[in-house]
């Protein structure tokens, strides 16, 4: 009976904590377990670990380690868990968070309910035209260097619940489990990918960052998603000031800022004359430069506005060149729609919210990707590029609504 066990935890939170992985999706864990087959025996699996979590005998097993490429090179270690620890993780989750997010900062944005990475942006692009300069900074390795005796002194500050600081006590120590099968304990961090960890890590910065921020330099606005912040200063002598106590800060807190992701930067635009080397930067995929703009009488100036990155153009036509349309010729256009269009539609929504114009060469790959489809697909096109492309163009016409950025004119023409 659930009366008889040591923690009051429900069996119904246990199973919405399972609807939310399976919401959630993502891969096995280090037992190659799969949610469709943990599906298979459901109702054992979850009652397995409503058991244990609530009698206090359940033990994480060790996380998934996975390397993924990072766009700048070098490699970020994901931890990927088992199904069921993602769901043990999930309850405490849903136990958890309500009681820290109500204390946490209005400009924290990363892995927030009702917040996102375009608020983020919208909000640094408003305050670079108030504030001439911008310290960008990044926190190296946070997920890997969070030292846990002063999270969980973090942790115990919003909660006494045994049960919620028994288990996130025993997720920081376990340990990660290489390719190979060879076992990494650990002594700092919280794996990145885990269920658990964002709100832990958004709970470290609270007191490492943002509530240190609030009171020490409260002119100065700021923005965090994440590792990634920016803060907004009026003079340069400020930015220094800030960047020096900042180092300060998070050598208090064990953690040190990326030293190449680390700068200050002057929002150039026409009513700023003076001339410094760092006039850009980038925050979540975009780049914040001096950008040719146009007011409401037509009349063109420069102004200081995000657009999406180099980088983030560069990577998306990538994926493009991955999805190696043109070996499809067995597809029809509508499937090829269907199969593309919601990536593509993502691109939109997210880097077509701000200059958008800087997103149509990406969407123009896309479409010269449709054309070399339509070449290996039909004979009478192979030889000839334009009659391929006034084809498809005459399809874009006929059908404007059936590629995501068709909708925008982004349309295939000759030449």
């Amino acid at each position: 009976m659930e009366k008889t066990k040591p923690f009051n935890i429900t069996k119904q939170s246990v199973w919405e904590a399972y609807k939310r992985v399976k919401a959630n999706k993502g891969s096995a864990g280090v037992d190659k377990e799969s949610i469709e087959d943990f599906e298979k025996n459901l109702k054992n699996n979850l009652y397995k670990i409503w058991n244990r979590m609530s009698s206090g005998t359940y033990f994480p097993p060790p996380v998934r380690a996975v390397e993924i490429p990072k766009k700048n090179g070098g490699i970020r270690i994901l931890g990927v868990p088992t199904v069921s620890d993602r769901i043990a993780q999930m309850v405490v989750k849903i136990h958890f968070e309500p009681k820290v997010e109500p204390i946490f900062h209005p400009d924290s944005y990363g892995y927030r309910p009702m917040k996102s990475a375009i608020d983020a942006i919208a909000i640094v692009r408003k305050r670079c035209w108030r504030y001439n300069w911008v310290l960008e900074f990044d926190i190296k390795g946070l997920f890997d260097n969070i030292n846990h005796e002063l999270l969980m002194k973090a942790v115990r500050k919003h909660t006494n619940c045994t049960w919620i600081l028994l288990y996130i006590e025993r997720w920081l120590t376990a340990p990660l489990q290489d390719k190979d099968g060879s076992i990494i304990t650990r002594t700092s961090g919280t794996p990145q990918g885990s269920v658990i960890s964002p709100v832990l890590a958004n709970l470290f910065l609270h007191y490492t960052f943002d509530k240190w921020m609030e009171i020490n330099f409260p002119s100065n606005p700021w923005a965090r998603y994440a590792d990634d912040a920016v803060a907004h200063c009026k003079t340069k002598y400020e930015a220094d000031n800030l960047l020096i106590k900042l180092n300060q800060r998070f050598k208090q807190c064990a953690l040190e800022l990326h030293p190449e992701k680390t700068q200050i930067v002057y929002c150039k635009d026409d009513d700023r004359r003076g001339n410094y080397p760092i006039t850009k930067f980038d925050f979540l995929g975009y780049t914040f430069r001096p950008r040719r703009s146009k007011n409401k009488y037509g009349k063109y100036f420069i102004s200081f506005l995000p657009a999406a990155s180099n980088k983030a153009c560069k990577a998306m036509r990538q994926v493009i060149r991955n999805w190696r349309i043109h070996l499809k010729p067995d597809k029809e256009i509508i499937d090829i729609a269907i199969m593309f269009n919601p990536v593509i539609r993502g691109w939109i929504n997210y880097y077509g919210c701000f200059y958008k114009s800087a997103l149509y060469t990406v969407l123009r790959h896309m479409n010269k990707a449709l054309v070399h489809w339509a070449r290996r697909k039909y004979k009478k096109l192979q030889r000839h590029r334009t009659r391929a492309e006034r084809w498809m163009g005459r399809i874009a016409k006929q059908l404007p609504k059936l590629f995501a950025h068709w909708q925008m004119g982004i349309l295939p023409t000759a030449g």
